[in-house]
């Protein structure tokens, strides 16, 4: 019997839940699955014999030491900033954890640890970050290996609403945490390397410096940078690669009209409006603007900022002039903004999600200089069997399968950038019918 210990029962957890069950009877795995919300756990979970739901309050250490110490391997989808106490957890307990965000400082901090006493701490395995290390590293071992000097690398994905669910002029819809969708580049710089030289885009500038991306039998699509993608030149093992980006794609059109609100200030998140509920989203918009809320809030809007008129069809769809009240009782405009997208932007019950990641590679061999694109598109099965949910949970479930099967025997901290673990995961995705199209040119 292997003891599988599953924190966090969200949106991404549905298809991690799921393949482990798939295996619970050949691999003889008991699942339990712990969340604040144990319905939502049990909902997951659907009753299977293999599986236990309990009330887990993250924040609850001697409650999380002791369901560690009963497990054998670890999966945190808690929030990103309770993996580090997770993890010193594990390692205090001896088990090892599988998690699927950043390697923060904290948590690059407990490596030696890790390694003395022979632990595993995988992070980065889900789908962005995961998915696209994987697929990158792929490509970039080949092209080394066929003696190519990679010139160029740029990487964007995106979690997006499938074209036949699409029916609202921003096309799209929230389908992860939507006070990330909110704050996505609040509060930092994009870094990033171009032609050789630093590049640098402050948030208020984040926007308006898009790059176009087509994939073929989908459309167009905006990319905007992240935030530092200068860290990844080491870890792809491209240290003096003289373009390297990493980005969100949206849909064409999308960066443009949210430019306006960050621009206006709607997206700001450093103060709390004064008696919020009994402002209109009309009255909101005049705040930023030097006018009084009774005059055209609409043409002051457009006329401030030079708005297009497309982008203005969609700020007024989502109701930023319109007479409706905040729906929030305290907060920020940022905060005002979230509840408001929550409701214009909701999944309904029969649509689907997508998630779209397209790599781009620029590479001079034998002479000749030449471009490789990557893409993959992955359409949602439910609301509950998303796209986001099978990208982040399957490479995440599949690394465990590996790991506890004794396949992976790494210790201290990794990310998905080696053979022995991108390769069979990678292959493992396409029986999910998760896999890449590739196609290459001479420029």
């Amino acid at each position: 019997m292997k003891k599988i210990l599953v924190l966090g029962a969200g949106r991404s957890s549905t298809d991690l839940i799921h393949f482990l069950i798939s295996r619970a009877a050949e691999k003889n795995y008991v699942i339990r699955v712990g969340d604040m919300d144990i319905k939502m756990a049990e909902q997951k979970t659907g009753g299977h014999p293999s599986t236990t739901c309990f009330a887990m309050n993250a924040n609850d250490e001697a409650q999380r030491q002791t369901e560690i110490a009963n497990a054998d391997l670890v999966i945190s989808m808690l929030p990103a900033t309770m993996h580090p106490a997770v993890a010193r957890d594990c390692i205090h307990a001896g088990k090892n954890v599988i998690t699927p965000s950043y390697v923060s400082d904290e948590m690059w901090a407990m490596e030696a640890d890790a390694k003395a006493k022979g632990l595993l701490l995988l992070n980065e395995m889900g789908v962005d970050p995961g998915i696209d290390h994987m697929s990158a590293m792929k490509i970039i071992h080949h092209l080394e290996s066929q003696g190519a000097d990679i010139e160029s690398f740029e990487s964007f994905t995106g979690g997006l609403i499938a074209p036949e669910s699409d029916d609202n002029p921003w096309n799209y819809k929230i389908t992860w945490n939507p006070r990330n969708v909110v704050l996505a580049g609040y509060g930092g710089t994009a870094r990033f390397q171009q032609d050789g030289e630093l590049k640098f885009i402050p948030y208020q500038r984040l926007f308006e410096r898009i790059i176009p991306v087509n994939i073929a039998n989908y459309g167009d699509f905006d990319g905007y940078a992240n935030r530092d993608s200068l860290k990844y030149r080491k870890i792809y093992g491209l240290e003096n690669i003289p373009t390297l980006l990493r980005g969100t794609l949206r849909r064409n059109g999308f960066c443009k009209a949210w430019n306006v609100l960050v621009q206006l200030g709607i997206t700001d998140d450093s103060f709390e409006i004064e008696n919020p509920q009994r402002l209109t989203w009309k009255q909101l918009t005049a705040s930023f603007l030097n006018i009084k809320s009774t005059y055209d809030v609409v043409a002051g809007v457009k006329s401030y900022l030079n708005v297009d008129d497309i982008s203005m069809q969609k700020l007024t769809w989502l109701g930023i002039f319109s007479d409706e009240r905040l729906d929030i009782e305290k907060g920020s405009p940022a905060v005002a903004l979230q509840r408001l997208i929550e409701k214009k932007w909701v999944l309904n019950s029969q649509d689907k999600d997508m998630l779209v990641m397209w790599h781009r590679f620029r590479y001079l061999l034998n002479g000749k200089r030449m471009e490789l694109q990557s893409s993959m598109v992955d359409i949602g099965v439910t609301q509950l069997n998303t796209a986001m949910s099978r990208t982040v949970g399957l490479p995440i479930g599949i690394a465990a399968e590996m790991v506890l099967d004794g396949r992976i025997q790494l210790t201290g901290i990794h990310l998905p950038v080696i053979p022995e673990i991108y390769i069979p995961v990678l292959n493992e995705l396409e029986k999910f019918n998760i896999r890449f199209v590739e196609t290459s040119k001479e420029l």
